[in-house]
């Protein structure tokens, strides 16, 4: 019950710290935010989860840290997080080393994401719909 207090006030103050550039730039600062980020999402916090995810897949270090923050999305997507849903579409529409471009696996995301309501899922859903059809 404590260290998932501790968890929850290290993560509260990771995210406020965030928007101070001159935190983020310190090597120390980051690895202390990275740390935060990561003891949350990995205790099944959903936002967390979503966060760290896209920080991760858009600026993480390596095919690695990119892996781990689609992972990281899927996870949250699952739990119902529309804006994870709606990434994870347009990473699956797109591709990624390991896996191959699915527009049936992005459809079913954005259909999600849809249902979690998230503004721009139905607008590529019928984007999505009027490519296949012209094809």
């Amino acid at each position: 019950m404590f260290l998932r207090l501790k968890a929850r006030a290290g993560y509260w103050l990771a995210r406020r710290l965030f928007h101070w550039s001159w935190f983020v730039r310190q090597p120390r600062g980051w690895r202390w935010l990275e740390g935060q980020f990561a003891r949350m999402a990995t205790l099944g916090d959903v936002g967390a989860q979503s966060f760290y995810g896209h920080i991760l897949t858009f600026r993480g270090v390596g095919l690695g840290a990119r892996e781990e923050g689609v992972r990281l999305l899927r996870l949250a997507a699952l739990a119902g997080d529309g804006k994870a849903a709606y990434q994870v579409g347009v990473i699956s529409l797109t591709g990624t080393p390991s896996k191959a471009p699915d527009p049936a696996e992005a459809a079913r995301w954005w259909s999600m994401a849809a249902k979690a309501g998230h503004p721009l899922a139905e607008h590529k859903l019928k984007e999505l719909s009027a490519r296949d059809s012209t094809q």
